[in-house]
């Protein structure tokens, strides 16, 4: 058991350090930059419990975490409204809007956050947010963390032929900012998100912050970190430096 753990973490330092010289991030927003998941649950649990969901029922987190969290809108709508597509999409729109409203004086960003953007900046990266979510919650909740102007472009899933877990988002990011998936990586916090950068060719770190960690574990990330602050991290970006 040791011998193969001990391979794969020696094979997950390396996939990081294949990206030297490393020249672009990307990152996912929801989860990865901020801690907004606990947002997205209040909304869903309350605008489905008035409208007498799952019998009026509140839907309990893990309910959320496996079947919406970091789900393209299109995706949660047809799976909570199977026989009504038109009544879903209305309502994930009612439910952003509801998002929008709390997240102004409750979104907290990911820990450590800030130490990684003036890494970032110092070492000259390019940097684009890749996410499913509406341009609306995306423009805002950089706004609110003061990173508009951190990132150099802003890809929107539903704005692509294919959202997450589908790799089209990750591959418009390259395009955007011109670069090669050979030196570049990804900071991700979902299951769909990981999924969609794997598929893309891109390493992901996957970011512990709501999901559990053997489904993160089940996408491939080449390692997980608690946050931003975490050692392994820093340990591999060192490591990049190096190269």
């Amino acid at each position: 058991m040791t011998a193969s753990s001990g391979e794969n973490s020696v094979e997950s330092k390396a996939s990081l350090a294949a990206v030297a010289p490393l020249q672009a991030i990307l990152f996912d927003v929801d989860g990865t930059l901020c801690d907004s998941d606990p947002l997205h649950y209040y909304a869903f649990r309350e605008l489905l419990q008035e409208i007498g969901f799952n019998g009026g029922v509140p839907i309990a987190e893990e309910f959320f975490v496996e079947n919406i969290a970091g789900k393209h809108n299109d995706d949660i709508a047809e799976f909570l409204f199977p026989d009504d597509l038109q009544r879903g999409l209305k309502f994930v729109d009612d439910k952003e809007a509801m998002f929008r409203r709390l997240a102004p004086e409750q979104l907290k960003p990911v820990n450590g956050l800030y130490k990684l953007k003036k890494w970032i900046e110092d070492h000259g990266l390019k940097r684009a947010a890749v996410t499913n979510a509406p341009r609306a919650n995306a423009e805002l909740m950089l706004s609110i963390l003061g990173l508009t102007d951190f990132f150099e472009a802003l890809i929107i899933g539903s704005e692509c032929d294919h959202g997450k877990p589908h790799p089209d988002p990750y591959l418009k990011g390259l395009e955007v900012l011109n670069e090669s998936k050979d030196h570049t990586f990804v900071f991700e916090d979902s299951a769909s998100g990981i999924k969609a950068g794997v598929a893309a060719g891109l390493p992901v770190v996957g970011l512990t912050t709501r999901n559990p960690e053997h489904l993160l574990m089940e996408a491939k990330p080449v390692f997980l970190i608690k946050d931003y602050e975490d050692p392994k991290l820093w340990a591999a970006l060192e490591e990049l430096e190096k190269k």
